[in-house]
């Protein structure tokens, strides 16, 4: 694990820092802020398909779903570890300089810019520290040698991440009204539920078939914390999904055909 923490640790900032130069030749007519929005955005979706790649082959390689073992199940992690920490430090300076274009941002890096960041991203802050203060000592350490299927269920969660990085790239480049935002907003609804909400009732349902018992009785079967930490994923998972199908709906009923049958 440490080798690709080490590693991540100059990937992802240095992904960050190429993307924010080659914007800057690529579109000098934009202030810092959108450069820094859509580079964070950037960097995400390529973390998300090394995620999702990286999960896929552990479960194509775990023919059991609690004794299989694949290396990428472990290593992995040391690249979820870097990518969360610099993450957080990405949407604080995407919130400052939100802020500042307002003009309402406090000092750069003062206790009052860190709690507004805080208080404003204060979901996003938690499942990121969740996962590297909760979910990494367990998929490191504790999980011992079982449940490689199970991690890397966890990482194909990242699969919607492109579409909803695209969506709001998009967005940025006032392409909001087009077809492919559309299409994208679809492929975002599809992908989210699969890998975010689907994806947990899956894993219960690989583990009843693996040992033979029906869906329903697993969570009696497994450790207590297994279903804990199940739910404290899914619940934002949940809210999230919520949040996308109004925007979707608010997208598809403001259409042009919407608009002329009114």
């Amino acid at each position: 694990m440490w080798r690709p923490l080490a590693l991540g640790c100059l990937l992802f900032p240095g992904l960050f820092y190429a993307c924010l130069r080659s914007l800057a030749r690529l579109a000098p007519t934009w202030s810092l802020k959108e450069r820094i929005i859509l580079s964070g955005r950037l960097v995400s979706s390529i973390q998300a398909i090394m995620a999702t790649i990286s999960g896929i082959v552990v479960i194509l390689n775990c023919k059991d779903v609690v004794h299989s073992r694949h290396w990428m199940a472990q290593e992995y992690v040391g690249f979820v570890v870097s990518y969360m920490t610099y993450d957080i430090y990405v949407m604080y300076l995407c919130h400052w300089h939100k802020c500042e274009e307002q003009g309402t941002a406090a000092r750069k890096h003062s206790l009052l810019s860190v709690q507004a960041f805080l208080k404003k991203e204060k979901l996003m802050v938690t499942h990121h520290l969740f996962i590297l203060i909760v979910l990494t000592p367990v998929a490191v350490h504790l999980r011992g040698e079982l449940g490689d299927f199970f991690v890397g269920c966890i990482f194909t969660a990242e699969l919607s991440t492109p579409f909803v990085s695209l969506g709001k790239i998009l967005m940025q480049l006032k392409m909001q009204d087009s077809f492919l935002h559309k299409v994208n907003g679809i492929l975002i609804l599809v992908t989210f539920f699969l890998c975010r909400i689907a994806l947990f009732p899956f894993m219960y349902w690989s583990y009843a078939r693996q040992i033979g018992l029906p869906i329903y009785m697993v969570p009696f079967r497994i450790p207590f914390h297994c279903n804990v930490a199940n739910a404290l994923l899914l619940a934002p998972q949940l809210y999230w999904f919520v949040l996308i199908c109004r925007k979707a709906m608010r997208l598809y009923s403001s259409s042009p055909e919407t608009a002329k049958t009114r």
